[in-house]
């Protein structure tokens, strides 16, 4: 076999080099020339791979709603939640918005696989003290870095984690039943560990009002990766979810309006005359119109039915022959 460094002499080497550089030998001139390749680091997880964070978003408005309820249950008082969107960010630029001191907890999410961690602020901790013994949820404290949380703070951290839980619980089980059980909890957010420097999460915030401006953020991370197993669950469940809450929507409306009280009117025939002679009629007088071949029904002066007049035993009655096209 012959040495393959030798198949091109210098010289030639040389007029090839040249030849590109002014145009004279044409390059190129491959399959494919036109397709582009994109960089891709096969370290990262890429955040786009089919995950439905729309699945994620009810999920999360469920939550809301459970929760007001468990706050309401446990403190007398109504907060006011609100949820960003959901997104996935790296969770080594998650963790440098965190600033201690924290009601961190580590949650196992059976039967989904790796850790989750939930948030609290300190002002949420405080509002809900203040609340629970019984005053106006005002409270505002700033705390150092290194302050850890009282017996009774932690008392109060626990029955938010219990409402948490239960409200959580509750939201996901449109989509599967789940269980939560607290792993680990911590001030500090460098003691808590969840996933891998690289891996991606999904940040779930959740903006909680007490009045007299006194609001505090939770959060609920997810790893990426402890979703994706279920991805196809999740985005299956929203397409039957929202045909569940349409359905859901009529059946309330309906039965939401079933009960309105309507005045119904039947009318036999209209006589068309003038204020002098209607001015002028007496007692006993006839008067004399035209009588079309079916009464009209009204249900708030909006023509609904034709319909007969007639008796049914010592009651007069109508009798429904056609409804009425609305007109256009």
């Amino acid at each position: 076999m012959a040495d393959m460094k030798n198949l091109l002499s210098p010289e030639e080497l040389e007029a090839l080099t040249v030849g590109i550089e002014d145009g004279t030998v044409e390059t190129n001139t491959g399959l494919n020339v036109s397709a582009l390749a994109i960089k891709h680091d096969i370290t990262n997880e890429d955040r786009s791979l089919s995950m439905n964070l729309t699945a994620i978003n009810l999920i999360n408005e469920r939550f809301i709603r459970e929760f007001r309820v468990g706050v309401l249950d446990v403190l007398r008082t109504t907060a006011r939640v609100s949820a960003a969107k959901a997104e996935i960010v790296p969770i080594q630029d998650y963790m440098k918005t965190l600033e201690a001191p924290l009601a961190l907890s580590t949650v196992n999410l059976l039967p989904l696989r790796g850790l989750s961690m939930i948030s609290i602020q300190p002002s949420v901790i405080f509002a809900c003290l203040d609340n629970f013994f019984s005053g106006f949820g005002g409270s505002n404290i700033t705390l150092l870095p290194d302050r850890a949380f009282t017996p009774i703070e932690g008392s109060i951290i626990n029955i938010m984690t219990n409402i948490l839980y239960g409200a959580l619980q509750e939201a996901w089980t449109p989509v599967m039943p789940i269980r939560c059980e607290t792993v680990a909890t911590d001030i500090n957010p460098q003691f808590m560990e969840i996933a891998e420097e690289n891996d991606l999460v999904i940040v779930n915030r959740f903006e909680i009002d007490f009045g007299d401006d006194v609001t505090g953020t939770v959060e609920i991370i997810y790893p990426y990766g402890m979703l994706k197993p279920v991805r196809e669950l999740l985005s299956s469940r929203v397409q039957s979810g929202e045909q569940e809450s349409d359905a859901s929507w009529r059946a309330n409306l309906r039965s939401a309006s079933s009960d309105a009280a309507l005045n119904v009117k039947v009318v036999i025939g209209e006589i068309e005359t003038t204020l002098k002679e209607f001015n002028q009629a007496r007692e006993g007088e006839i008067l004399y119109f035209k009588k079309d071949d079916y009464a009209r029904v009204f249900a708030c002066d909006t023509p609904l039915f034709d319909a007969e007049i007639g008796v049914q035993g010592a009651q007069m009655a109508v009798q429904i022959i056609r409804p009425l096209e609305p007109e256009a």
